[in-house]
């Protein structure tokens, strides 16, 4: 009788995909989120600019660039 019980039992996890998504949720899924929440970066507001790297100044301002002379094609 036990054994036909644990068959049942088998068969609904095995085929039953709400059934099978709730049993994953019990033995994983609670310990998942607790580390994806853990892991996520902190939220920030949309629109909010976050730079990673500033480049240093140099120690004079810029003068300009080399002089490129061109042709005009017409």
């Amino acid at each position: 009788m036990l054994l036909k019980i644990l068959f049942i039992i088998a068969l609904l996890i095995a085929f039953v995909p709400p059934v099978r998504r709730f049993v994953f949720y019990l033995l994983v899924g609670r310990q998942l989120v607790k580390e994806q929440r853990r892991q996520a970066p902190p939220r920030r507001r949309e629109g909010d600019t976050k730079v990673d790297y500033v480049p240093p100044r140099p120690d004079s301002p810029y003068k300009g660039g080399e002089y490129v002379d061109y042709e005009e094609v017409k």
